[in-house]
Order: C-alpha cells, then sequence, then structure tokens
C-alpha cells in the first residue's frame, strides 16, 4: 500500500487587510511598494473571536462535505500549527471533535510553521504505509496576525491567516505517491524568526532585536519578529541544496519534475530561488497575492489553486519544499 494525496482544499476567514488599508497606516509605502516588494495584494486576518481551530474544523469541513467523504473515516487527525488555541489540550483534540470523527481515530498536534506541511506529510506516509491507518486527514491552521504587533509594517504586510485539509490515503500501487523526503533544522537560527512573548520562558534574551522596545514598539503581548536579511540568506542556502538531495533521492533530473511549489513566503524571495535555479516561469508555481504567507498552509493552498488553475494534472511529478520558523526545512516529490 502507498500513501498518496487524494484531496485537498482550504478556508480563509472573512475579514482583508489590503494593500491599500496598509498604506492608509503607514503613507510611506505606497500600494504599489507593497506589491511590489511582497507580490502580496490582500491578506486574510482572523476575527478577534476566531482561532485556528476554528479555521481548521472549516477546512477540514470543506474538504470532507465537498468530497462526500465520511469523517467516520478517517483514521488519524494531523493538525499543523504554530498558534494552538490552548497549551493544553492539544488542537488537534478540539478539531478531532469538531470534524466528528470517531472515538477510536488517533489525532495529534505538529508544531513546525514553514516546513510543516512537509513533515506532516511524511508522518501521514510512515502512518500509512507501516499499516497503522488507511485515511490520514492533515489541517494545516494557523493566526499569525495575533503575534504581529500591529505597528510592525515589516511583518504586518506578509502574514495572513489560513487553514488547510489535505486527505492521504493507502492505495494499491506499484509507484509511490510520496516520496524522496528531505528534512533539515538548524536550531541556531531560532531567534530568526520568533514570538519572544507569551510562552512559559520569556525570551527578550534569544535575539537582541526581538524586545518590542528596541524596535521603537509599543508591545502587543507577543511581538513577532523575523530577522528578514537572515531568513533570506538562510533560505538561499538551504534551498538549492535541498532540491539537490531530494532529485539525486528520487533518481530525477530537474526537468523531470513537471511543477514546483515552495513555502509561499513571498515573490521577491520566490522569484529569486527560480533564477537561482534555473526553474523555467511556467513550472514554478506562484500563488500568494489573495492570502500572503500563511505559514504552514501556503504550500496545500497553492496545490488547490494549481488544481483550480488546470496547472496542476493528474500524472504529473510535483516537487515540495518548505522552508523558514526553526530554522526548518523539508521537500519531497509528489506524484501526483
Amino acid at each position: 500500500m502507498q500513501a498518496r494525496i487524494t484531496a485537498v482544499d482550504y478556508h480563509l476567514p472573512e475579514r482583508v487587510l489590503s494593500n491599500e488599508d496598509l498604506s492608509a497606516e503607514f503613507p510611506e509605502w505606497s500600494v504599489e511598494k507593497i506589491s511590489a516588494k511582497t507580490g502580496i495584494d490582500r491578506r486574510h486576518i482572523a476575527g478577534d473571536d476566531e482561532f485556528s481551530s476554528d479555521l481548521a474544523i472549516a477546512a477540514g469541513r470543506k474538504l470532507l462535505s465537498g468530497r462526500g467523504i465520511d469523517p467516520q473515516s478517517i483514521d488519524y487527525l494531523i493538525v499543523c500549527t504554530q498558534s494552538p488555541d490552548f497549551y493544553l489540550p492539544t488542537t488537534a483534540c478540539i478539531v478531532h471533535e469538531g470534524l466528528g470523527l470517531r472515538s477510536s481515530a488517533g489525532a495529534a498536534d505538529l508544531n513546525l510553521g514553514c516546513s510543516g506541511y512537509i513533515y506532516a506529510l511524511g508522518q501521514a506516509k510512515g502512518l500509512i504505509e507501516s499499516g497503522q491507518v488507511s485515511n490520514v486527514l492533515i489541517v494545516t491552521a494557523d493566526t499569525y496576525t495575533k503575534f504581529v504587533n500591529p505597528s510592525d509594517k515589516s511583518v504586518r504586510t506578509i502574514f495572513g491567516d489560513g487553514a488547510a485539509a489535505t486527505l492521504v490515503t493507502a492505495q494499491e500501487s506499484d509507484a509511490s505517491g510520496i516520496t524522496a523526503i528531505t528534512y533539515g533544522t538548524d536550531g541556531s537560527g531560532a531567534g530568526k524568526l520568533v514570538v519572544p512573548h507569551g510562552g512559559m520562558r520569556q525570551g527578550a534574551d534569544i535575539e537582541a532585536k526581538s524586545p518590542a522596545a528596541e524596535r521603537g514598539l509599543e508591545s502587543n503581548g507577543y511581538d513577532l519578529y523575523m530577522d528578514g536579511p537572515e531568513i533570506f540568506n538562510f533560505t538561499l542556502r538551504v534551498v538549492p541544496e535541498s532540491v539537490d538531495t531530494i532529485l539525486a533521492k528520487a533518481e530525477l533530473g530537474l526537468d523531470d519534475i513537471d511543477l514546483f511549489v515552495f513555502h509561499q513566503a513571498n515573490a521577491f524571495m520566490l522569484e529569486h530561488l527560480r533564477k537561482k535555479l534555473k526553474v523555467p516561469e511556467e513550472k514554478f508555481f506562484v500563488s500568494l497575492a489573495e492570502s500572503g504567507n500563511t505559514v504552514s498552509s501556503t504550500i496545500p493552498i497553492a496545490l488547490t489553486d494549481a488544481v483550480r488553475a488546470g496547472e496542476l494534472k493528474p500524472g504529473m511529478r510535483v516537487m515540495l519544499l518548505g522552508f523558514g520558523v526553526g530554522l526548518s526545512w523539508g521537500g519531497l516529490v509528489l506524484n501526483w
């Protein structure tokens, strides 16, 4: 039995933050400048009383009802989030109840961000191909905007909230549906993208520039901090290496990949990577203008949009690659 993705869909909250809204708050940044710098036109923002489990349940219900899938057929639920509703219980237990899954189904959280979807697919593959389960529902859900200081335009222009649901099922096949998985971690970069406050440890010491006061901000209690140049340099270092490793594992060349779907961080970074890797523009899918950087959900959102746009079709070979907070990265090849 081989693990294969059989369905993917997503849900975005109703509230929208447009570039026009941001430009009104920060007049020194024009609408055109924000669009050119990020490739994002608008982001969806969770309501004050809307949290990761709410988005996750909405995405899960949309996938299950839209495909006519019985919730009782789900054997295991993985919820990937870095913005859980509570420290405990696990958000997956709340989503399990919200989706009406059976009591004999497993449910667990995965606390990873930009690479989280890859790690979740790896776990789903292991669960299925070891014979433990047949149907795994992966739900990615993040509300990073709740961490963002409203006066910090450097990250307010980038992050949006959202959730995506992916069904991975066991199918009899000679060919693997999910293959050439690679992982990577560099914990020395933990302070490069961090929420220094709100956890058990107050993390003002994790990165010299992370305290809100040192960045000219009045704290909102979380004060998400991102060292943009360092994240960019990290990405330029690990992504080409990861692409080479994945291709070597899969015994494929770059030309054998039909579509590349990377973590949708921002358009500037993605275009730089595409040129560095020498990937043709028509093979490199970008989809963040309407949703922004939704962290763990960017790749499944892009996959859904690629299918709807007719750019991802059955039989295609797709490379997925996530990278960012942690520092963490991971990639794989899908036989779609």
